[in-house]
């Protein structure tokens, strides 16, 4: 399976994948992250990591990067 990342709203090889030294979250170790659990190509408990995603960026002043919707459409597409 070839590794693929989303940057800037795009997906590419993971080896291409790069951050600017002027990004915050490189800068001053602002950042989220939320880890999925995928079975039979379903994300378990989407409502659920959404939810605390969502409560982690309102916690640090963090606006997402997408609108919710978008999100999923996104997540689904890599599955």
């Amino acid at each position: 399976m070839s590794r693929v990342a989303y940057v800037n709203g795009q997906f590419i090889a993971h080896r291409h994948a790069g951050v600017s030294i002027d990004d915050r979250g490189y800068q001053f170790a602002d950042g989220v992250y939320e880890v999925f659990e995928i079975k039979n190509y379903q994300i378990i408990d989407l409502d659920g990591h959404l939810n605390r995603l969502d409560y982690s960026l309102s916690e640090l002043e963090i606006s997402p990067p997408m609108a919710r919707n978008a999100l999923i459409i996104k997540l689904k597409q890599i599955v």
